[in-house]
């Protein structure tokens, strides 16, 4: 845990300043003598810190472990892993749910309005706190894919290589239409009180499972759905002709909705999906999305799937001609998969070799494999 006290304010986009703050975070591996192997890894929407150990509420592995440790293609026996909550989060990181110096109670709806650059000068913060300054790496999906974006074109000279995967430049129509179905349902909850639940011991559990459930819906593709459950049946011989869970598809969302409420809060949940809607790099730039990148020496990997409705493969292919635009190097895989927009949390082959090959092309040309090869 990181705390930045009154003489480190985080200057909000959106106005205001947020101090103090905290920002909770996971590293793995050791940094070099010289710095150089550093890789921070964003997390999606509703993820966190734990990226490759066992969540401390769910006990479930880290939810990049397919990725992340020894062997893997984020090798923390090469590299100084980093992982934080963003700003807004719930999990350590100054989000809604943390203490508010000027009330005495948690900040809720008190909290300044998140943005995704707010998210990343918070980890910059943090970066210069662990003594680094340059990044070898900052990768990420979805949500973490926007804040690698805002990475590169805030600090590019702290990026020398970076992979933003199934993400896009910004949010689409029918991306904030999704998000604001998700918010609606929290707020029609009689649980959410205005924001103020915490201070009246109760939680919206039934609206945010609801939300939770028509997200993950743009999650997975119609193939991976269909594949998955198609019209079967749960633990029945037939329809019940009620509104149980006849279906196997409906048994999931409500599985999936109800073990989120466990460990995520509400209020957090509209604020990373406002961060998400209000994210727009190419209008920080002047309406250019190049121009965000331009004379960039960063090495970009940009990842897509083409079952990825959520942030299509066309989206991605609009970040690859504003790179090349601005004259970066980048290289673009379109992964041929069922798995729809979660297929960057999956053992999925065909990515792991993606991010594997990269992080070695990136690390002979940083001079860290040559180094190793030195020292034994």
């Amino acid at each position: 845990m990181a705390a930045f006290d009154a003489t480190q304010p985080l200057t909000m986009a959106a106005g205001g300043i947020l101090s103090p703050f905290t920002i909770a975070y996971q590293t793995y591996g050791e940094l070099n003598a010289a710095k150089s192997n550093a890789i921070l890894i964003c997390h999606a929407l509703t993820g966190d810190q734990h990226v490759a150990n066992a969540h401390p509420l769910t006990g479930k592995p880290g939810w990049w472990s397919a990725l992340v440790g020894p062997g893997r293609p984020f090798d923390t026996e090469k590299y100084f892993i980093v992982c934080s909550n963003v700003i807004g989060g719930c999990m350590g990181s100054t989000g809604p749910a943390s203490y508010n110096p000027a009330t005495g109670e948690a900040y809720a709806l008190d909290l300044p309005m998140v943005t995704i650059a707010d998210m990343v000068r918070a980890q910059a913060m943090l970066i210069d706190r662990l003594g680094i300054d340059a990044l070898f790496c900052v990768a990420g999906g979805s949500m973490g894919g926007m804040q690698v974006l805002n990475w590169a074109a805030l600090y590019p000279e702290r990026v020398f290589s970076a992979m933003p995967i199934a993400t896009a430049p910004r949010h689409s129509s029918q991306n904030i239409a999704f998000h604001e179905v998700g918010r609606q349902a929290i707020m029609a909850d009689p649980d959410w009180r205005g924001g103020r639940y915490l201070e009246q011991g109760v939680r919206p559990a039934k609206g945010l499972a609801v939300a939770r459930m028509a997200a993950h819906i743009t999650y997975l593709s119609e193939e991976a759905l269909q594949r998955k459950f198609g019209r079967k049946l749960q633990d029945r011989a037939g329809p019940t002709f009620s509104f149980d869970a006849d279906f196997q598809v409906e048994n999931y969302l409500r599985r999936q909705g109800s073990t989120f409420v466990d460990r995520f809060d509400a209020n957090s949940y509209l604020y990373v999906t406002r961060a998400c809607d209000y994210f727009d790099l190419a209008q920080d730039y002047g309406g250019s999305l190049a121009r965000a990148f331009k004379g960039s020496r960063t090495r970009f990997c940009v990842v897509a799937f083409n079952s990825d409705w959520l942030y299509t493969p066309a989206e991605s292919r609009a970040i690859v001609h504003a790179l090349n635009a601005g004259g970066a190097s980048v290289s673009f895989v379109e992964i041929d998969t069922d798995k729809g927009h979660d297929a960057f949390l999956l053992n999925e082959p065909d990515f792991i070799a993606t991010t594997r090959g990269f992080l070695h092309g990136a690390a002979k040309a940083r001079g860290l494999i040559e180094k190793e090869a030195a020292k034994s």
